[in-house]
């Protein structure tokens, strides 16, 4: 983790008075605080002897990551997490101290064993290895902790929650925020515990999965069918839909409102049967005192772009050219994180998606999960490219 506190954009300074006026709803994110150990070669690794290179501590999880990028793009989240009383949750607490964040939420105690995963990468920035030990989240991120912010999340515009939480604890808190009418984010995490959306997905708004993530969420969902590991290397966008849309319908069929698919340097697809503008419907809960962000993105990428295509379906946003790849852990994290904070703010879901990607694009090209700031002018370019080169490539019909 960086020594030194993360520098706060001179726009999301604001006084203590500002704040109480305004009385700004916060995005709840559930889930995992983490204390990432990279391990980064300067030559290719081999197995059993050490490489030169260089070892870092980093603030991590999926839902901390998330949370923290929220925050840095001008939306104030809730955290409801847990660590230990150790030097890893030390350093985890603090960190997240010096944004300013609130750590009500968070759980501490001396019998929780801070979780920690250990990466080693190869030379391209790709995650080569990696080892977790995040058994205490399912063991402490309990039902019973997390219902005691049950207003919080009655107010919240949006719950995020990560598939490292248990199952009982990720079925508790979609039906805290479904007896509360609060839209809920699925984060899938990994292949492996996206297999939890099996007994939440009726409650689900949003969810996030990679390909991988989503032919074992479908699996998981039908068990009658088996989806199998598709050929993504030479295919277009429409060859891609083709192959993966049995495994989106069956997400869709179970209750999951919106798809929204990574596609790593293919972009994403935001697949839904609903109407796209179904977001003014919890407009009452959403948090507009993110003016700057929202402002900035209006200019740049016109409301109602996509009206006429606005029916549900699938729309196809390429990704951004990058500058240069440093890592690529963080990069989902803050695409989630882009999103939430402009729904948040008051931006339609279109709008939203290309924050999203925008903000991935930062965040690979920088050392740390989440960058240190965004600089506002360079997402609402990225955006832009994004946003215009956008396209409704399937309609609701084809679902």
């Amino acid at each position: 983790m960086d020594r030194h506190s993360p520098q706060k954009p001179h726009w999301l300074v604001k006084s203590k008075n500002q704040k109480e006026e305004e009385g700004e709803a916060q995005a709840v994110i559930i889930g995992g605080m983490v204390l990432d150990i990279h391990a980064i070669p300067s030559i290719p690794p081999n197995p059993r002897t050490t490489a030169p290179g260089k070892v870092r501590y980093a603030a991590g999880g999926v839902a901390r990551n998330i949370a923290e990028c929220v925050s840095k793009l001008g939306t104030k989240p809730f955290m409801i997490s847990a660590l230990g009383s150790d030097i890893a949750g030390n350093m985890l607490l603090e960190y997240w101290k010096s944004t300013g964040l609130s750590t009500e939420g968070i759980r501490m105690g001396n019998e929780i064993e801070t979780p920690v995963v250990s990466i080693v990468f190869d030379t391209e920035g790709e995650s080569a290895a990696a080892v977790a030990s995040v058994e205490s989240l399912e063991q402490f991120l309990t039902p019973k902790w997390i219902q005691q912010f049950k207003s919080n999340i009655s107010s919240a515009p949006i719950v995020m929650v990560d598939a490292n939480l248990s199952p009982v604890a990720l079925e508790a808190s979609c039906q805290l925020a479904a007896e509360v009418g609060t839209p809920v984010w699925f984060e899938p995490v990994s292949v492996a515990k996206s297999r939890r959306i099996v007994s939440v997905a009726k409650y689900i708004t949003f969810t996030s999965p990679n390909e991988e993530e989503l032919i074992a969420m479908a699996n998981a969902l039908s068990p009658k069918h088996t989806f199998s590991p598709i050929q993504k290397e030479a295919s277009g966008i429409t060859s891609l839909f083709q192959q993966l849309k049995p495994a989106i319908s069956i997400l869709l069929e179970n209750g999951i409102k919106v798809v929204i698919l990574t596609l790593g340097s293919k972009g994403v697809l935001l697949c839904s049967k609903k109407h796209f503008n179904f977001l003014h419907s919890i407009g009452p809960k959403r948090n507009n005192n993110n003016k700057r962000l929202q402002e900035t993105i209006n200019r740049v990428c016109p409301v109602g772009r996509f009206s006429g295509g606005g029916g549900g379906g699938v729309v196809h946003f390429p990704a951004v050219s990058l500058a240069a790849v440093v890592r690529l852990t963080g990069a989902g994290d803050c695409l989630v994180g882009g999103v939430v904070a402009s729904v948040c703010g008051g931006l339609d879901l279109m709008q939203s998606v290309a924050v999203g990607i925008a903000a991935a694009k930062a965040t690979v090209e920088v050392e740390t999960n989440v960058p240190l700031q965004f600089d506002l002018d360079h997402i609402a370019e990225d955006a832009r490219s994004v946003y215009l080169g956008a396209k409704v490539v399937f309609s609701q019909s084809m679902l």
